[in-house]
């Protein structure tokens, strides 16, 4: 399967973090999974006249295309003419060429938050008038409409992210050339089950600190983040701390709290990303699956269960309370 990725309205770090995959070999993983590039920006020899006599092709039918790959939110401004971003050397709206291309795509896939939702492209007053492919922030429609759906009759896959991780690309980008991603493959927003139907919370190291309520302070911490810090990671959907960036960490691993990148809206969270907003102390943003009431009535428990080694480690930037020594009492029955 062929493969062409498009660049629209973005800073281009989701194929940063394509290039930066930690598999052996890239480029043989890609071709082994059946994978071709038609045109990636980053990575064809390609460029000018023989892009968009390529892109001229395929709108007429003339090259098939198997999968589009879009990175960066469509740019419809000003007053939904798409002005603001021609594609260099046709004065054709960028907007109107990923149309054109998305209509003879067997599958559509959205590369990163931008391209699913508008993302960090359409912040504030999006003066630019940002969108996603097939949604503007929370609300189906975006540039294809909400009915869309390309010719395997699969709507557009939202591999979101800001930036996406490589192995959600890859994944995603393989299960298609093994006909293997369907739409019950999909969860409501569009997004790839494998890694969408997780929460940032699941494998997050500082969750002991979580289960008894002990909260980091200030940046340098080890406590959970949740509570003062913004960590939105058990609302996040996403595996980042069951699969490892580069293999080696993730946000939350590196002191920093989730800001929930994956989800519509992450953008304009109406607060600082490092701050939790609370009504009458209690943190608004609670886990997904859990009711204001247990919540309360959990963290009361669990503060007052917490250990002195979890407390006085939560507040610091390194363990200064070791675990107890102490047998564990598991003996054989005959002893």
């Amino acid at each position: 399967m062929n493969v062409l990725w498009m660049q629209s309205g973005g800073c281009g770090g989701c194929t940063m973090s394509l290039l930066c995959a930690d598999a052996p070999d890239f480029a043989a993983q890609f071709s082994a999974a059946g994978l071709s590039w038609l045109w990636h920006p980053s990575l064809s020899p390609q460029s000018g006249a023989e892009v968009i006599r390529l892109l001229e092709r395929i709108d007429a039918g003339e090259q098939p295309l198997d999968i589009l790959c879009v990175e960066g939110a469509v740019l419809r401004g000003p007053n939904r003419t798409g002005r603001f971003h021609l594609l260099a050397g046709t004065q054709v709206p960028m907007m109107d060429w990923l149309t054109r291309l998305a209509r003879r795509a067997r599958h559509v896939v959205a590369v990163g938050s931008c391209a699913a939702w508008g993302g960090i492209s359409a912040t504030g007053a999006n003066l630019t008038q940002a969108c996603g492919l097939q949604y503007e922030d929370t609300r189906p429609g975006g540039l294809l409409g909400p009915d869309f759906t390309s010719a395997s009759g699969l709507p557009v896959v939202n591999v979101a992210g800001c930036p996406t991780h490589p192995g959600w690309v890859m994944d995603t980008l393989m299960a298609l050339a093994l006909d293997q991603l369907h739409r019950i493959d999909l969860d409501e927003l569009g997004r790839p089950r494998f890694y969408a139907d997780q929460l940032v919370h699941h494998g997050c190291t500082r969750n002991e600190f979580y289960e008894f309520k002990a909260s980091a302070e200030k940046p340098s911490d080890l406590g959970c983040m949740m509570e003062h810090m913004g960590c939105k990671g058990t609302q996040a959907h996403a595996d980042c701390n069951t699969r490892l960036w580069n293999g080696e960490g993730s946000c939350t691993r590196g002191g920093f709290a989730c800001i929930s990148c994956t989800e519509p809206g992450f953008q304009d969270p109406g607060h600082a990303y490092h701050q939790t907003p609370k009504l009458a102390g209690i943190p608004i943003g609670l886990p997904t699956d859990m009711p204001k009431a247990w919540f309360v009535a959990l963290a009361s428990l669990s503060k007052s269960a917490t250990p002195r080694r979890v407390r006085e480690n939560a507040t610091s930037d390194h363990p200064t309370v070791a675990p107890t020594i102490r047998r564990t009492g598991l003996r054989r029955p005959s002893e």
